[in-house]
């Protein structure tokens, strides 16, 4: 194998590895600030789950019990990884994300939360609540601490950036 093969296959592994990381350490901490600020709002986690599953089952995710609530958490950990991979690819051709990593983690995050809140959740099967300005700056406050910061933190790292 040639030494640019060689450099290009190192580059790959590292960037998987802050992808993998990245997705793993924003969807821990997303699902867990979900659990809680939705908990201390009566919300089960369960139901959270279910909720997140009915995205792609509509109503019926509902009444899958444990096995949707299971499909609503690999749909969410996807969710992380596809946003880490988008940070992930994007800092490799914008430099100031590297440079700027606190500031461009934060927008990065608002930049999530609304790309789901406008996009993605529309074109879903899943119903959506009637907007609430406390429930979007809760959102857009946990999608910057546990979404944006982890992921372009976590890129900085691996890509020494």
């Amino acid at each position: 194998m040639s030494e640019t093969a060689t450099t290009l296959s190192v580059q790959m592994l590292v960037a998987l590895e802050a992808i993998l990381r990245g997705g793993a350490l924003c969807g821990a901490l997303d699902i867990t600030a979900a659990f809680i600020v939705y908990g201390y709002f009566g919300a089960k986690p369960l139901r959270l789950l279910q909720g997140i599953a009915s995205g792609l089952l509509g109503s019926r995710a509902y009444d899958g019990g444990p096995l949707t609530a299971l499909v609503g958490l690999c749909l969410h950990f996807f969710i992380a990884f596809t946003a880490s991979s988008v940070y992930v690819l994007l800092s490799r051709r914008v430099s100031l994300l590297g440079q700027y990593v606190y500031v461009s983690g934060a927008l990065y995050g608002v930049a999530v939360y609304f790309f789901m809140q406008y996009i993605v959740i529309p074109l879903s099967a899943a119903s959506r609540p009637p907007f609430s300005l406390k429930m979007m700056v809760i959102g857009v406050i946990i999608h910057i601490f546990c979404v944006g910061l982890p992921i372009s933190l976590v890129t900085r790292r691996y890509l020494n950036t």
